[in-house]
C-alpha cells in the first residue's frame, strides 16, 4: 500500500506523537539514583519513597524503560482484573526462568491456563482435607526432636518441614534425606538472586558458566536431580496415588526430551511456591508472636481450648479462628510474596494517565499492606484486624498476600490449612524467643525472608 501511494506522487501523511500522559515521579533516570542515592537499591525503600512522596502512582524511568508503582487498589484491581489481558509477567519474573522454566509462575496464556486448569483437582476441597495429616504428622516430627532450652535457626526448620509436606502430599514422595540437599541448592540460588537479576544477557552467558552463574548452575542441577527422580519414579511405579504429579503425568503423557522437561519446569514451580512462601510466613509468626506476649498468650489459649490434647485436625481449622489470625496479620505485616510485577502489551489508561506498550507495572504487597489509610497504626501486630466484622469494612485488593485475579495462587487453601495446623501442632508443647542481639531483617529475594535466618530458643509451655 505504501508503495502505490509514493508511486502516485502522495506522500504518507506524518505519524502523529501519541500524547501519553505520565504519573508524577523522579525526574531523573533511576540510574541517576542509583549511583547517588540507593546504594545498593533496596526495592522497599525505594517503593515506600515514592508511595510516601508521590501517593497512589508514580513514574519513573530505569534506562529506557518506564515504570509506574501503584499503591490504590482501584489502579491494582484495573491492572490484575480489569485489563488483565493486556499484561505479562515483568523482566524480573521472565529471568527466574533460569530456574523455573516454564512453569505456572513464568508461562503466560494458553499455556498458563493449560497448567493451571490440569492442577486443580490437587487443590480441590477433598484433596485438602486428606492433606492435613501429613501436616500435622510432619509438624509433629519437628516439634519432638526440638529440645527445651536450644537454640535454633527457626526459619530453616520450617523450610525443612514445608518441602516434607510439599513433596509427600502433592507429589506422593518421601524426601528423607534429601530436603537438606534441596534446601540446601534452593538457599544458594537465593543468595544469587540479585546477581541473577542484574546481569545482562544471563540467559546467554548461562551457558558458559562464568564466576555466580555456574554456582547457580550447580545448584539447579542438585535440584533438577530430585526432581527427576520424582518423576521416573512414579512413571516406573505405574501407580496413580491422585497427586498432583500423577495429574501432570497424566496431562503430559510423553517420555521424550520436551515432556520431561515441561514436567520438571511443573514440578520445581510448585515446589518452590509451594514451601517457600509458607515457610517464610511460619518464620515471621513466630518471630512476631514472640514480640507481642498478650497476641502470643491468646493464642497458645486457643489452641489449648480447642484441642484439649488432642492433634489438630483438619475439622479443628475452622475452630481455630485466632490462630488464622495469626497468621493473616503476619502475611499482612511480613507477606512473602512482597511484590509483583506486570509488563504491558499495548497502551493503557490508568485513571487520569494513559502510558505507552512496554511500561512496567510494579505492585508492593509489602508497602500496600502497611499503608495507615487501610490499616490505622500500620506497624503493630493485631490478629483483630483480621475479625470477620473487620474484614468486611476493608476495601478488596488493599490485602492481597497471595496475589489477585486470574493469577491468584492456586494453592492458597493449602497454604491457609498448612500454616494454621503448623502453629497449632508446635504451639502445644513449645514457645519460641528470639535471641538476643539476632539480627532481624527482612530481605527482598524472590520472596520475603528474613536476611539472617531466625535464631531462637526453643522453651517449654
Amino acid at each position: 500500500m505504501a508503495t502505490a501511494v509514493r508511486q502516485s506522487g502522495m506522500e504518507e501523511p506524518p505519524r502523529q506523537p501519541v500524547d501519553y500522559r505520565f504519573p508524577p515521579g523522579f525526574q531523573r533516570n533511576l540510574l541517576w539514583f542509583a549511583l547517588r542515592k540507593f546504594r545498593p537499591v533496596n526495592p522497599i525503600v525505594l517503593f515506600q519513597q515514592l508511595a510516601d512522596t508521590y501517593g497512589d502512582i508514580a513514574h519513573y524511568k530505569l534506562g529506557h524503560r518506564h515504570i509506574v508503582f501503584l499503591n490504590h487498589p482501584e489502579y491494582i484491581r484495573e491492572v490484575l482484573v480489569v485489563q488483565n489481558d493486556n499484561f505479562i509477567k515483568e523482566r524480573t519474573v521472565q529471568r527466574t526462568k533460569l530456574l523455573l522454566g516454564e512453569g505456572m509462575i513464568t508461562a503466560e496464556g494458553a499455556a498458563h491456563r493449560a497448567q493451571r486448569l490440569a492442577a486443580q483437582p490437587a487443590f480441590h476441597r477433598q484433596r485438602i482435607v486428606e492433606y492435613a495429616g501429613i501436616m500435622v504428622e510432619e509438624a509433629a516430627h519437628i516439634r519432638d526432636l526440638w529440645r527445651a532450652g536450644e537454640q535454633r535457626d527457626i526459619a530453616a526448620d520450617m523450610m525443612h518441614l514445608t518441602l516434607n509436606v510439599v513433596a509427600r502430599t502433592l507429589f506422593a514422595t518421601d524426601l528423607r534425606q534429601e530436603v537438606y540437599e534441596l534446601a540446601a541448592a534452593i538457599n544458594r540460588i537465593m543468595g544469587l538472586y540479585n546477581f541473577l537479576i542484574m546481569l545482562p544477557a544471563a540467559e546467554w552467558l548461562v551457558h558458559f558458566r562464568p564466576p555466580g552463574l555456574a554456582a547457580f548452575v550447580r545448584a539447579r542441577n542438585r535440584i533438577d536431580a530430585v526432581v527427576y527422580r520424582m518423576i521416573d519414579a512414579h512413571r516406573q511405579s505405574g501407580l496413580d496415588r491422585g497427586s498432583l504429579l500423577d495429574l501432570m503425568l497424566a496431562a503430559s503423557p510423553g517420555n521424550d526430551e520436551e515432556s520431561s522437561q515441561s514436567l520438571r519446569d511443573q514440578v520445581i514451580t510448585i515446589f518452590l511456591a509451594g514451601y517457600e512462601t509458607v515457610a517464610n510466613a511460619l518464620s515471621w509468626t513466630w518471630y512476631l508472636l514472640s514480640q507481642n506476649p498478650d497476641c502470643e498468650l491468646k493464642f497458645h489459649g486457643e489452641v489449648d481450648s480447642v484441642l484439649a490434647g488432642n492433634p489438630p485436625a483438619f475439622e479443628d481449622v475452622p475452630r481455630l479462628r485466632y490462630t488464622e489470625n495469626v497468621m493473616a496479620e503476619s502475611l499482612r505485616l511480613f507477606p512473602p510474596a512482597w511484590a509483583m510485577g506486570r509488563y504491558a502489551r499495548n497502551d493503557f489508561s490508568l485513571g487520569d494517565y494513559f502510558l505507552p506498550a512496554r511500561t512496567t507495572v510494579l505492585i508492593s504487597q509489602f508497602i500496600t499492606h502497611r499503608d495507615p489509610r487501610y490499616f490505622p497504626d500500620p506497624l503493630r501486630f493485631d490478629p483483630e484486624r483480621f475479625s470477620p466484622e473487620a474484614k468486611t469494612r476493608r476495601a478488596k485488593f488493599t490485602y492481597f498476600p497471595f496475589g489477585a485475579g486470574a493469577r491468584q495462587c492456586i494453592g492458597e487453601s493449602f497454604a491457609w490449612m498448612e500454616g494454621v495446623l503448623v502453629l497449632a501442632t508446635l504451639a502445644q508443647k513449645w514457645k519460641l524467643r528470639l535471641v538476643p542481639g539476632h539480627p532481624v531483617e527482612p530481605q527482598p529475594l524472590i520472596t520475603l525472608r528474613p536476611k539472617y535466618g531466625m535464631r531462637m530458643t526453643i522453651e517449654s509451655r
